[in-house]
């Protein structure tokens, strides 16, 4: 253990920290939203999205109308209680002064209230999306395997959830959403990317998807793809800039294919081939690969390894 004089040390340094950093200093009474309830809300959107699925509570045993109204309430409300917190550290008047507690509960009331009416369509975007990861995967042997088991389908369904909340302007929770999906699935789309229908994504690990970019109907992409900035070293000069690419309908883009820049759009029909590094924009119905590069093979009968170390050096 430290010693008295040493632990005194730490603790002078780290207070200093503190001190000077105005971060470390939120108003006790506008506390900031809760991680673990923004999960506990995702998980209460699953089971509104796929009753049946993720608790024991199934529409052939219930009414539907009983189901949607009890567990809608409860996901609103809590909804509702972290949209405030998230507010009161944003909203400001047109005097620049915090608005007041009753205008914030009035807009998180309208947020969720327009949130729940778009709820409908939200399912049926997911609903294709589900049919496109069965029609794109042939080792899918369901629709239930997929919305149960395929990590990119999840990350779908957050970034839908959270894309909405996004396009009302409500600060922090669309993007605690999103990063939460992208811990779990290894696949992070910033929610304010515009995806159209059918969209599936296929093993999905490393995926970036940028917030400004525009994805067309029934495009497929696999592991390890970047849909990303060219360069970022302006930082907030490039706030509502787009900085990402269009890719419109119908491509293909196969893993670890980097496409990059916000006037780079990737035309209709295309096939990207994976590997590749993409800053220009792509005709409609092109096929793009890379030169495989040159395979060396050392027999084994001609090369025996000394040691372990040998069988690393080629």
């Amino acid at each position: 253990m430290f010693s008295e004089a040493r632990l005194s040390e730490i603790i002078d340094a780290i207070s200093e920290n503190y001190t000077n950093e105005e971060l470390f200093y939120l108003e006790e009474d506008h506390p900031m939203p809760n991680r673990d309830a923004i999960i506990h809300i995702i998980m209460g959107l699953r089971q509104l999205m796929f009753p049946g699925y993720f608790d024991k509570e199934q529409l052939g045993h219930t009414i539907p109308e009983y189901f949607l109204g009890h567990n809608i309430i409860k996901v609103y409300e809590s909804l509702a209680e972290q949209i405030r917190f998230a507010l009161r550290h944003s909203a400001k008047d047109l005097a620049n002064k915090p608005a007041t507690d009753e205008a914030i509960a009035d807009r998180a009331e309208e947020i969720c209230d327009q949130f729940f009416s778009s709820f409908s369509h939200i399912q049926n975007m997911l609903i294709k999306d589900v049919q496109a990861a069965f029609n794109g995967d042939p080792a899918a042997k369901t629709k239930e395997e997929i919305i149960f088991c395929y990590p990119g389908l999840f990350a779908i369904f957050v970034y839908r959830m959270a894309h909405e909340l996004y396009r009302m302007d409500v600060p922090f929770i669309p993007r605690i959403m999103s990063e939460y999906a992208h811990g779990h699935t290894g696949i992070d789309i910033n929610p304010g990317a515009t995806i159209g229908e059918f969209f599936f994504i296929d093993h999905g690990t490393g995926i970036v998807i940028g917030e400004t970019t525009t994805i067309g109907n029934n495009v497929k992409i696999y592991q390890g793809v970047t849909l990303g900035a060219l360069s970022t070293r302006s930082g907030q000069l490039l706030r509502d800039v787009k900085r990402h690419p269009t890719i419109e309908d119908n491509v293909t883009i196969y893993s670890n294919a980097s496409i990059l820049g916000g006037e780079t759009v990737i035309g209709k029909g295309s096939v990207i081939g994976g590997s590749a590094f993409i800053t220009e924009s792509i005709a409609p119905g092109t096929r793009v690969s890379v030169s495989s590069p040159e395979l060396i093979y050392t027999s084994r009968e001609t090369h025996q390894p000394n040691d372990l170390n040998d069988l690393f050096d080629y």
